[in-house]
């Protein structure tokens, strides 16, 4: 599959700090990638290293195989939509959308007529008229991806857009730009430190910490599969495993994970895990059941309804073979 995006081991360096050090990544032509990790783990350098708006310290960056390097913002086919949808507040909805037309020197009626067809593609054709403080939250959003996907980037960058907005249309939205990018085809790469988007909207995901890749694959490989503790401990609970509750549990003397909704609570004599409660936090859906584990707490999710033990009540625990993930790197 052609790579829309390749860096070849890009560094980007302020100073002393190395924001973005020694990456290699290749998104795929049409898919939907999303770039995951805490706060100043590299991420957004990245994206910004893809715009243009940066410059690495070394290595190369192509789109669809062209060296950017040299080239200005504005001349490289793809467009952002940033957090805080950067708005005009004095254009309406209609002359947002078609302002960067209107740069590159389209005629008026052109441009309405494109701008009309992209309003219409995010739901909002009768809005052209109002102003960006007349709309809610979702409704900016809407605008802003409407004004980017007017350019026709081959590749759209999404700089953390449903941060600003509550979780309930956060997740009315994932479903949208999801949805949006399916219809249309192209690449978009989206910047997210909430893994729980990221999980539900990407093809497949790159992990970043401390400016490097954790690991890149799927939502399901990186959620079942962490390559390594801190991709288990970040994505998903896990309960991280040192080594030699790995080997207790029939495994070898490495590091392992083994996920909270895989285990099941059991009577305490006969099982390789058990120990006293120490936790009960209800999350709603079900319950979180925290024990005190031989060499490490351990954590149960338990479907709403279940009958809880006490604190302090000494439980077992038992999973399924296969559930034990045995991690490639410490």
């Amino acid at each position: 599959m052609t790579a829309a995006v390749t860096f070849d081991n890009v560094t980007r360096h302020f100073g002393s700090v190395r924001a973005v050090d020694g990456v290699d990544l290749k998104i795929a032509e049409g898919s939907f990638f999303a770039m995951l990790g805490p706060s100043g783990s590299g991420k957004t350098t990245c994206l910004r290293l893809i715009s243009g708006f940066e410059q690495p310290t070394g290595g190369a960056i192509r789109i669809f195989g062209e060296d950017v390097s040299a080239i200005p913002p504005n001349r490289r086919n793809v467009n952002t939509v940033f957090q805080d949808y950067a708005l005009f507040p004095h254009l309406n909805v209609r002359d947002n959308v078609a302002y960067g037309l209107m740069v590159k020197g389209m005629a008026k009626a052109a441009r309405y007529a494109k701008a009309e067809e992209m309003l219409n593609l995010v739901k909002l054709d009768a809005y052209g008229d109002r102003k960006p403080g007349q709309l809610s939250g979702g409704q900016r959003q809407r605008v802003a991806l409407a004004r980017a996907l007017v350019n026709e980037p081959r590749v759209l960058l999404l700089d953390e857009p449903l941060g600003a907005l509550d979780l309930k249309l956060r997740e009315a939205m994932q479903d949208e730009l999801k949805a949006l990018q399916q219809r249309l085809g192209i690449t978009f790469v989206f910047v997210t430190h909430d893994q729980h988007e990221a999980l539900s909207m990407a093809d497949s995901l790159a992990i970043f910490n401390e400016g490097r890749i954790a690991q890149i694959g799927t939502p399901e490989d990186v959620y079942a599969r962490p390559a390594n503790r801190f991709v288990a401990d970040f994505v998903g609970s896990s309960n991280v495993l040192p080594p030699e509750v790995t080997r207790a549990l029939g495994g070898p003397a490495a590091w392992s994970s083994l996920r909270p909704e895989a285990l099941q609570v059991a009577p305490a004599g006969g099982t390789a895990l058990a120990g006293p409660v120490t936790g009960l936090r209800y999350l709603g859906a079900g319950t979180r059941i925290t024990i005190a584990g031989p060499g490490a707490d351990i954590s149960v999710i338990v479907p709403a309804g279940t009958a809880l033990p006490q604190m302090g009540e000494t439980i077992g625990l038992t999973f399924a073979p296969g559930a034990l993930h045995v991690m490639e790197h410490a």
